[in-house]
C-alpha cells in the first residue's frame, strides 16, 4: 500500500512556493512572476529507502491567518485541507524581513490551533532566493539558530532559479516526517539518487 502524506507550502506573496515545487516537479523554472491566487494541488511521486509515497502539495495563495477551527478552514477555500496536513513548509525570501515575519506568525498559529500533538506535526523554514545572497536582511546563522533551537524546526536555503537544494529541503521534510512516526517497512535513512522527471517520480 502507498502511503499518501500531505504537505502544505506556505508563505508570502513572491516569496517563490509555486517556483520550489515546480522545479522539484518538472525541473521547470519562469522569470515571470504569477501570483498564486486559488489553492493547487500537485500529485508527484517519491521514493524514499525502497518505500514509494504519493505526496500531496497543497500551493497555497497567501492567507491572513493558519485556519483556527474545522469549521473556519471550510468557509475559506484557499484553506481547504491545510489543518489536517501531515507537514508544512513555511517559505520566505531571504532578502525581505516582512515574508520571514509572515512564517513566524504562521508558525506560531499552528502550534497553537493544530489539533492534538502540534510539537510533532514536521515544519521545515524554507528561505528561498540564495542565489540574492548578498541582499539577505540577516546573516544566514542567525536565522537558523532561531528556526532550529527555539522554534525546533527544520532549516533549508534553496534557490528555484538554479535548482539548487530544492530537492534536499523535500527529502530533508520527509526525513522528519519518517523520524517522527510514519509507517515504513525498510530500514530507515535516506537516499538521494535524483529525479526521474518523466513519471514525475523522484528516487529519494
Amino acid at each position: 500500500m502507498v502511503e499518501t502524506l500531505s504537505i502544505a507550502v506556505i508563505g508570502a506573496p513572491g516569496v517563490g512556493k509555486t517556483s520550489i515545487i515546480r522545479q522539484f516537479i518538472y525541473n521547470d523554472f519562469s522569470e515571470v512572476y504569477t501570483p498564486t491566487r486559488a489553492r493547487y494541488v500537485y500529485r508527484p511521486s517519491v521514493i524514499l529507502n525502497g518505500n514509494m509515497y504519493d505526496l500531496k502539495i497543497l500551493d497555497l495563495p497567501p492567507i491572513s491567518s493558519f485556519p483556527s477551527s474545522s469549521s473556519q478552514e471550510w468557509l475559506d477555500l484557499r484553506c481547504r485541507g491545510v489543518r489536517n496536513a501531515n507537514a508544512y513548509i513555511l517559505v520566505y525570501d531571504i532578502c525581505c524581513v516582512e515574508s520571514f515575519e509572515y512564517v513566524k506568525m504562521i508558525r506560531q498559529q499552528i502550534v497553537e490551533h493544530r489539533e492534538g500533538s502540534s510539537s510533532e506535526v514536521p515544519i521545515l523554514v524554507v528561505g528561498s532566493k540564495r542565489d540574492l545572497q548578498r541582499q539577505r536582511f540577516t546573516p544566514r546563522r542567525a536565522v537558523s539558530v532561531l528556526v532550529k533551537k527555539t522554534w525546533k524546526c527544520g532549516y533549508v536555503e534553496c534557490s528555484a532559479k538554479f535548482n539548487w537544494h530544492v530537492v534536499l529541503l523535500f527529502k530533508e521534510l520527509l526525513g522528519i516526517a519518517v523520524a517522527r512516526g510514519m509507517k515504513q517497512n525498510h530500514a530507515p535513512g535516506i537516499r538521494l539518487q535524483g529525479a526521474l522527471q518523466r513519471n514525475r517520480c523522484t528516487v529519494m
